[in-house]
């Protein structure tokens, strides 16, 4: 901690203010967790749907964290102020897409031009979407290579940092002056915030991701197990059912309506065939959506992968 307070001493920041916006960045840790969980759990039938309403949810609640980080700013001295609002537009991206990195920055977008306003709008608000831009790049080259990492992290807090210089610079003669006044807090914040908090962020997503992955395997081991042995004892029964109504059409006159309904019924105990080979073929669980009193059950067509 001494090492750390003669560290921000020498940037000149406040250490209060960057307890502060760090304590805002964990609010958003402890959020995502629990939010990642919540939706996880409520039981959703289309398991599509999930990705979309989490992206929503965290990129509103990340885009709230902007602002607050906004409005919470880093003192630097002299009665100059610096602010990490693109931290958690960063992070969110990282860890849920695109999607959710675009709701941040539009929602953090809103409160720069409609409440905050001034000259330097339209340069902050291309640098929230920048930033959610390099980010979504980020998060695909990370992809590409395994996963998120602290090489891509830090890499990213570097990208942010080079925004920022270019949305000062659209500032002209006056941005740049800012910029070389608070280049160092600036640099500290971006690439210390993001690649900093990038390991939490990530170390969350990847082991709720893994819980979530143990707990379907689990699910669809008992499904697949329930599946066989069902099928296994209506097997047992259909071959009677067979071996009678062979027995029977090979009694019964062939153009008798005695005849026709055996060869309707061993249409009946085809299609169970079929439904059976289904059983034993499922790889993955995809449910019906419940009907009024019908509630959801499993589609055994789309769970074995034929159709």
């Amino acid at each position: 901690m001494d090492v750390l307070h003669a560290v921000i001493t020498r940037l000149s920041l406040d250490s209060h203010h960057v307890v502060e916006a760090a304590g805002i960045v964990v609010l958003g840790l402890v959020f995502y967790s629990y939010a990642r969980r919540w939706l996880e759990s409520i039981g959703q039938v289309d398991r599509r749907q999930r990705i979309p309403n989490r992206a929503l949810l965290n990129g509103l609640a990340f885009g709230l964290l902007a602002v607050a980080l906004m409005i919470s700013r880093i003192e630097v001295g002299q009665g100059a102020f610096v602010d990490a609002r693109a931290v958690p537009i960063a992070l969110v991206t990282l860890v849920e897409g695109g999607w959710a990195g675009l709701v941040a920055a539009l929602v953090a977008s809103a409160y720069r031009v409609f409440w905050l306003g001034g000259p330097g709008a339209s340069a902050g608000v291309l640098g929230l979407l920048a930033t959610a831009g390099v980010a979504t790049l980020t998060l695909a080259w990370a992809r590409r290579r395994g996963g998120v990492r602290a090489r891509h992290a830090f890499a990213l807090g570097g990208l942010v940092y080079v925004i920022t210089f270019a949305s000062f610079l659209v500032l002209g003669a006056r941005g740049l002056q800012m910029f070389a006044r608070d280049w160092l807090p600036l640099l500290v914040v971006s690439v210390g915030g993001i690649g900093g908090f990038a390991r939490l962020f990530t170390d969350v997503a990847n082991a709720q991701a893994a819980e979530a992955a143990r707990r379907e395997a689990a699910e669809l081991r008992a499904v697949t197990l329930l599946a066989r042995a069902a099928a296994h004892e209506i097997n047992n029964a259909l071959m009677v059912v067979a071996g009678g109504l062979a027995i029977l059409a090979r009694r019964l006159p062939v153009d008798s309506e005695d005849a026709q309904w055996a060869a309707r019924a061993r249409e009946g105990v085809n299609n169970v065939k079929d439904i059976i080979t289904r059983m034993n073929a499922i790889t993955q669980i995809e449910e019906v959506p419940g009907r009024g009193m019908l509630p959801p059950m499993l589609d055994i067509r789309r769970s074995s992968g034929s159709g």
